[in-house]
């Protein structure tokens, strides 16, 4: 009896020091994550906003947009800034706090929830001269050659090929940034498709292009479907000129349905298209210009690719019905004619079709395509194959699997000294 007692209250003592280890081992990894919120930084820029406007918000909870632009914009920025935070924030009190705070705000003021941003005073900064509103001849002149260029496509039910080469199918639905840098913040948002079991597209593309020294001041341009402008939300095709040169310029070789926008301050180039019941967006950037943002913007779909909850197989599950076999098979069909390649712009070809059903949905995967051919200089890195790249565990995986197998290891240690 006394050694049965001994045995368990060892046991007992073992599986405190366990848990304690554990616990301490998580705390640990997840500290630097915690440690990224920033919340205050979202506080400060909203009350520089708001001190250049008095503060008050111009009027009490009657106030509409015509009178009171200013704080409205300050408080769609504030909203944005904190869904930058969101991940880094989670369970923060503070966080949740201004959050909460935001929303009885825009409700107080009548704001609508979406528009022009804010952004606080820029700082005095030295006058600039010759090409410094031009990226490439800037970069050639400091590095004696051409900047590295990444490539991102977001088109389809949506397929993400992002900045890093990986290719994923998302089931993200409503707004969702695909970047979000120091001098860009492009959003998409994704609704269920009429007639798709599950298939989801992209009805609205809005991209912002952020002050940037005495190159341009922000500019909005915005998409939705029927609806592809060949202007900014002002109704500009041009912004930020210089010396007889513009920092920003909309092109478009189909208006209503394409619209290419250069931004030569950045040196980066936007296509944004409507392809069958679906928008898509193809972006070509300097690596050090997509690579420019904190520790706390971690949700870019171009960057990262959809978070993992909102991943899907690359195909539908099959049916066994001779229906959809006769589908499946008029399918491979149909996308083997247009991209011979059986490549990742093949499978997605299947997939908006094998989800939609409708034929025109495979002409997204074909503009994408050729919108990749145009902006990736390498030809063999044109045809991404599927699976090419390793999915990015989280840090925190091998130490969580570490803790598991030292847990059961204690256990089975302790259950054997009391057998």
């Amino acid at each position: 009896m006394g050694t049965l007692a001994l045995c368990s209250h060892y046991s007992q003592l073992s599986w405190k020091r366990s848990i304690i280890v554990a616990l301490l081992l998580f705390h640990l990894c997840c500290l630097q994550v915690w440690a990224s919120c920033r919340i205050l930084r979202c506080n400060s820029d909203f009350v520089a906003v708001t001190l250049d406007l008095g503060g008050s918000g111009g009027g009490g909870g009657g106030s509409r947009e015509g009178g009171n632009a200013g704080y409205c914009s300050a408080l769609r920025s504030y909203a944005m800034c904190t869904r930058r935070m969101a991940r880094a924030c989670r369970g923060d009190l503070a966080y949740h706090s201004a959050v909460q705070g935001i929303e009885d705000l825009l409700i107080q003021h009548s704001c609508p929830r979406t528009g022009p941003t804010a952004q606080p005073r820029p700082l005095p900064q030295a006058p600039i001269s010759g090409d410094a509103c031009i990226y490439e001849k800037g970069y050639l002149q400091r590095e004696g050659r051409t900047p590295d260029y990444l490539h991102c496509g977001v088109f389809g039910d949506p397929h993400v090929r992002t900045f890093r080469d990986e290719f994923q199918t998302c089931a993200v639905q409503g707004a969702w940034p695909l970047i979000d840098n120091e001098y860009l913040y492009v959003q998409a948002t994704s609704a269920p498709m009429r007639g798709g079991a599950y298939a989801t597209a992209l009805t609205t593309i809005t991209i912002i292009f952020k002050n940037w020294r005495q190159c341009i001041e922000q500019q909005i341009y915005q998409a939705e479907l029927d609806n592809v402008p060949t202007a900014f939300v002002d109704g500009s095709v041009t912004s930020g000129e210089r010396q007889g040169q513009y920092s920003l310029s909309v092109h478009s070789d189909l208006p209503g349905h394409q619209a290419e926008i250069r931004a030569a301050h950045i040196g980066t180039t936007l296509v944004v298209r409507q392809s069958g019941r679906s928008l898509g967006l193809s972006v070509r950037s300097p690596r050090a210009i997509a690579e420019a943002f904190t520790p706390e913007q971690d949700l870019q779909l171009c960057v990262y690719g959809c978070p993992p909850s909102q991943r899907l197989e690359t195909l539908p599950s099959p049916s066994s019905s001779s229906s959809s076999s006769q589908l499946s098979a008029a399918a491979h069909v149909h996308c083997a004619a247009l991209l011979p390649a059986r490549d990742i712009y093949y499978q997605a070809c299947l997939f908006d079709l094998l989800a939609t059903g409708d034929l025109n949905s495979s002409t997204a995967a074909v503009a994408a395509l050729e919108d990749a051919r145009g902006m990736i200089s390498d030809p063999n890195k044109v045809h991404l194959l599927l699976g090419g790249k390793a999915d990015r565990s989280s840090p925190c995986l091998p130490l969580i699997l570490a803790v598991a197998v030292l847990s059961e290891r204690l256990v089975a240690l302790w259950t054997g000294k009391c057998l």
